[in-house]
């Protein structure tokens, strides 16, 4: 018997054979995959309202599907909700677009400098933890109860991650590209500008992703503690008025909008990167 027919009964390959590569998922995988994320989901929101329906949880504590729908349909058609809505949003994209060219200049500040990573990092780590809400009692003694200390807030929460992401790309260049670019003649700026500031990108997403969550987590934070516009202020108002059906309206917003949010930078993310898939 040949080692060949030997290798096949006994279950074992032979010596020299190079393993067969792993087939690919197929189609038919992909798709079950893609419907199992749908049908999760709708799961949860079927056993909700058979739960509150069936009269196992107060309603009072949580209200069957259909009334939040009705509720939904209120705050739309009163204005509240888009109000509300483009408050929040307006709030967050000041703060976060503050807090990321903060972060995002300190980062290749202290990246790029060694005296600038001496001087700077220290400071950043240790606000870094600090806890960032537990920051919110000194910010209204500093700055009140209006918008300031809410765009401080989001700011904050948004800059911490992109620094940290953007210090530890540009830190992490590859030696031997920067060898090569030296070896080639490159100029300092044009180092930066082919090599580090590349090889940081996604790193640089990353931060940017972690810095929208932690911005929106920030705002949703914010918005609880005195306020008077915003998504945040209509779960307040609904709270002193035991209108629960609303204020799982306004989680829900929260939830939707936080979703899109980070689909739409990772999509931006895609879009930037697409040269290491090339």
């Amino acid at each position: 018997m040949t080692s060949s027919s030997s290798g096949l009964l006994t279950g074992t390959r032979p010596a020299g054979e190079t393993p067969a590569p792993p087939r690919p998922a197929g189609r038919g995988a992909r798709r079950g995959l893609r419907l199992v994320r749908w049908v999760s989901p709708l799961v949860l929101l079927l056993a909700w309202q058979v739960v509150s329906s069936a009269g196992l949880v107060s309603p009072r504590k949580l209200p069957p599907l259909t009334t939040v729908w009705q509720a939904t349909l209120e705050v739309a058609g009163n204005g509240q909700l888009g109000d509300g809505l483009a408050v929040s949003l307006r709030r967050m994209f000041i703060g976060f677009v503050i807090g990321a060219l903060i972060g995002a200049a300190l980062g290749v500040f202290a990246g790029l400098l060694r005296w600038g990573d001496a001087t700077v990092d220290p400071v950043i780590q240790m606000v870094r933890n600090v806890p960032l809400f537990g920051l919110i009692p000194l910010l209204i003694l500093w700055f009140g109860i209006g918008e300031l200390p809410k765009l401080v807030l989001i700011a904050l929460a948004a800059g911490l991650p992109i620094y940290i992401n953007v210090h530890t790309g540009i830190r992490h260049a590859d030696p031997q590209l920067v060898e090569a670019t030296s070896v080639l003649g490159y100029s300092r700026w044009e180092r930066l500008r082919h090599v580090v500031l590349p090889g940081a990108a996604s790193y640089t997403m990353v931060g940017v992703r972690l810095g929208v969550a932690s911005s929106w987590l920030a705002l949703v934070v914010a918005e609880t503690i005195a306020t008077d516009s915003g998504i945040g202020y209509m779960i307040n108002n609904a709270r002193d008025f035991l209108r629960t059906d609303i204020v799982i309206v306004g989680l829900l917003v929260y939830a939707l909008v936080g979703l899109l949010m980070d689909t739409i930078v990772r999509l931006i993310e895609r879009w930037i990167l697409r040269w290491r898939a090339a």
